[in-house]
């Protein structure tokens, strides 16, 4: 497969600016990636009912390793630099607007990590919309695996 043209300058600068690197080898693959956002995703669901704060956090971070999968399958990876936020932007710029749940979860996740005023919670029905935003990011996540090739 040819590198693609979509979000290629955007995903150039995010090297020259030290916030994604390249990686090669077995570093380059996403499947595990994904199996670990399916696992941390189930376990959101299991624990939505009785502790919403917790599941909202585990479903950003299965949504997390679902977009660094892709990013990892084309051989990028976030830098301590990048963080989470170059994992939004590079998923955004490739891909485009499916991608904005994940941007949504990563700013309310860094409320309620990081509360700026005290007693900062989250909501049941706010904790299942996250599941279930989380899941429709690792099905994109999944379904691009076998499409994207080496940036």
């Amino acid at each position: 497969m040819s590198r693609w043209p979509r979000g290629e300058t955007q995903i150039e600068q995010l090297i020259a600016d030290k916030q994604l690197q390249q990686v090669i080898g077995g570093q380059a693959n996403g499947a595990l990636l994904l199996l670990k956002a399916s696992r941390t995703l189930a376990t959101a669901g299991e624990i939505a009912d009785h502790d919403p704060d917790s599941a909202y956090v585990l479903a950003y971070d299965a949504a997390r390793y679902s977009g660094t999968a892709i990013l990892a399958h084309q051989g990028l990876r976030p830098t301590t630099s990048g963080g989470h936020y170059a994992v939004e932007v590079a998923l955004r710029a490739q891909f485009g607007d499916g991608f904005r749940p994940f941007g949504a979860m990563r700013r309310r996740r860094n409320e309620l990590e990081y509360p700026s005023r005290p007693g900062e919670t989250t909501t049941y029905d706010e904790a299942r919309k996250a599941i279930h935003d989380a899941e429709a990011l690792l099905l994109a996540a999944q379904q691009s695996l076998p499409t994207n090739s080496i940036f």
